[in-house]
């Protein structure tokens, strides 16, 4: 029976959390300060451009707080679902414990932790290569070429032994707790619990996650379909069997972003005749057909 409680306490109280970082995602998005969810140059303008000219350090300070602030709503809304077997595991196995509530949480807060580590070192790349477009004239007309290598790492990604080492990790939610949780120090272990999953996690959609500095930061709609697919990698029962299409498709959409981008150089051919008269040497009717200019 207590276990019974505990189900009927933990399902609807996560699901909450999550819904609410949806509903909140989706109305910053859709908010004037929607722009703060990207990765531009809002803080040259407006209030938040203010902002950065009064305190200290402000340029710097102030986006990475917000950054912040909505990379762990992405992740409460995209990776909080997909960790669901493991919490739920977690959380009858502390059943009978007065201080579940605190142990789940911080299992969550050393997985979140970790993830925004990554976030962190995401944002600083992103930052470092628009720095560098805005250096490269031939980076700025060809910004394509950013999104295109993005995809084709994401895409081969899905066919590395570690992508399948971690996804194996974490699709084995209860041998997971078992090699990890000893309950000999309860707090300290159910935090290192959370920060090694987060790793496995990581390891196994950091290239996907990825994805969303191509498609848009901000676009709650990638998010939801990314965070399915991760969903689907690493709970269904065959979700194992998704990562190879998913890869091939992500491949090709590198591929069709090249193609579409590069276009054949015209060489102008030109014919000397009186070159072509030399002994041995014929020119090809076809090649004089094609020939841009004949010189006689």
């Amino acid at each position: 029976m207590r276990v019974l409680r505990t189900q009927n306490w933990f399902v609807p109280i996560m699901g909450s959390l999550i819904g609410t970082a949806w509903i909140a995602l989706l109305l910053w998005e859709q908010s004037p300060y929607g722009r703060y969810l990207e990765h531009g140059r809002w803080t040259e303008l407006g209030f938040a451009a203010a902002i950065c000219g009064v305190l200290p350090g402000g340029d710097m300070l102030l986006p990475g707080l917000l950054y912040a602030g909505g990379w762990l709503l992405m992740l409460a809304t995209m990776m909080l679902p997909t960790t669901l077997p493991l919490l739920q595991r977690f959380d009858c196995l502390a059943a009978t414990r007065g201080d579940r509530v605190e142990l789940i949480a911080l299992l969550i807060l050393g997985y979140l932790l970790v993830w925004l580590g990554f976030g962190v070192a995401a944002h600083l790349l992103d930052a470092a290569l628009h720095a560098m477009v805005q250096r490269s004239d031939w980076l700025t007309i060809n910004a394509w070429v950013l999104g295109a290598v993005v995809l084709l790492i994401a895409g081969l990604f899905q066919f590395s032994r570690l992508k399948y080492h971690c996804l194996d990790k974490c699709r084995t939610p209860l041998s997971f707790i078992m090699q990890h949780w000893h309950g000999i120090t309860p707090r300290r272990d159910a935090f290192l619990l959370g920060t090694h999953h987060g790793v496995f996690c990581v390891g196994c959609c950091w290239a996907i996650m990825l994805l969303m500095f191509v498609v848009s930061t901000g676009n709650v709609g990638w998010m939801l379909v990314l965070g399915g697919v991760m969903g689907i990698e690493k709970n269904a029962a065959w979700g194992r069997k998704l990562s190879r299409p998913l890869g091939l498709a992500l491949i090709a959409w590198g591929a069709l972003i090249v193609g579409g981008h590069l276009k054949p150089t015209k060489y102008e051919t030109i014919l000397n005749l009186e070159t072509g008269k030399a002994p041995g040497f014929d020119v090809p009717p076809m090649l004089l057909a094609r020939a841009d200019e004949v010189i006689e």
